[in-house]
């Protein structure tokens, strides 16, 4: 039924929490997790003239960071015997999670909201509503908390 698992995390735990259930649902199906990261450069938001001038060699660590992180992860899964890849992606991220589940064609997504209400959400956005409004998969939403 499904072969492949896309977890998409920011290095929180709070996005963690949604690899309890992709570790369930990728023994019970005997599928692939990819574990997606994507990369926003802070230059992209404060000031986005920046990155096309060439000011953002940051960039790199970003990635570097957001590498060794997956592969922590990935690690931790693995050892449990289940199939794992990492992938890193930049971009807006809502944008970027349905495209890669889309070009990888996906299964499922399996994320976390943050749970945010009231005037945070309406300053952040719900990266999880907008995944679940145009995935082109199911999406299993884990409602995460700091307790």
């Amino acid at each position: 039924m499904y072969e492949r698992i896309l977890v998409p995390l920011d290095g929180s735990t709070l996005a963690e929490a949604a690899l309890v259930h992709a570790r369930a649902m990728a023994r019970q199906f005997e599928c692939k997790v990819i574990l997606l990261r994507v990369v926003v450069s802070p230059y992209a938001i404060a000031a986005p003239d920046l990155i096309l001038a060439g000011y953002d060699d940051g960039q790199e660590n970003f990635i570097k960071v957001a590498q060794e992180y997956l592969q922590g992860v990935a690690i931790d899964l693995q050892a449990s015997g289940l199939q794992v890849t990492t992938r890193i992606c930049e971009g807006p991220v809502a944008e970027a999670i349905i495209d890669h589940a889309r070009d990888e064609k996906v299964d499922m997504i399996v994320m976390s909201t943050h749970g945010r209400g009231g005037l945070s959400r309406w300053v952040y956005g719900s990266v999880a509503d907008r995944v679940l409004q145009a995935a082109p998969c199911p999406v299993l939403l884990v409602r995460a908390s700091e307790k």
